[in-house]
């Protein structure tokens, strides 16, 4: 049952109507998934030519929580530790972070923004903050905090999904003292 107005499953009583809100949930997620891939893809690319979109997280993730640990790094992504070790090296080799030792435990180190990491990361995310603006810009604020606070809840609900063996390296909620 639709509406044909928009297309969208009129809510009605009984559990059809649950299966088909979460197909349209799950279609509409679908959708936003690959264009926040395709997002990413693009603007990995202006960071620099050869950057993929993974490495482009890895930059995002530095920036706003930075200096990291490498273990740190990959337990905010959700990856292995070996696949964030050979980004981190192709970012460092064309000169976006560098490493340094930890100051609370000389034997582990940092990742950081070098300047020029720095200054192409505020470019890229400027650019992207100013298309949201311009595509969101009209919504109301109440309707803005609403879409924010839907999507907290449903990546809080992925959040669960961490494996059981990262909560030991995860009982410190800030990664830059650990």
């Amino acid at each position: 049952m639709s509406n044909p107005a928009d297309g969208l499953p009129v809510p009605g009583p009984g559990p059809a109507n649950v299966d088909e809100a979460l197909n349209t949930v799950e279609q509409q997620i679908s959708l936003f998934w690959r264009r926040a891939r395709s997002v990413s893809y693009q603007l990995s690319r202006q960071v620099h030519p050869d950057l993929e979109p993974a490495a482009y997280g890895l930059l995002s993730v530095i920036r706003r929580d930075g200096p990291i640990r490498l273990t740190d790094l990959a337990l905010n992504i959700g990856v292995g530790k070996p696949s964030v070790s050979r980004q981190v090296a192709f970012l460092e080799s064309i000169g976006l972070v560098f490493k340094e030792a930890d100051p609370l435990d000389g034997r582990a180190q940092s990742i950081r923004l070098t300047v020029k990491g720095e200054e192409k990361m505020h470019q890229v995310q400027d650019a992207r903050r100013q298309d949201f603006r311009e595509r969101l810009g009209e919504w109301p604020v109440e309707e803005l905090r609403t879409l924010a606070e839907y999507m907290a809840k449903l990546n809080a609900i992925f959040d669960l999904d961490v494996p059981a063996k990262d909560t030991p390296a995860r009982g410190n909620s800030n990664p830059q003292s650990t």
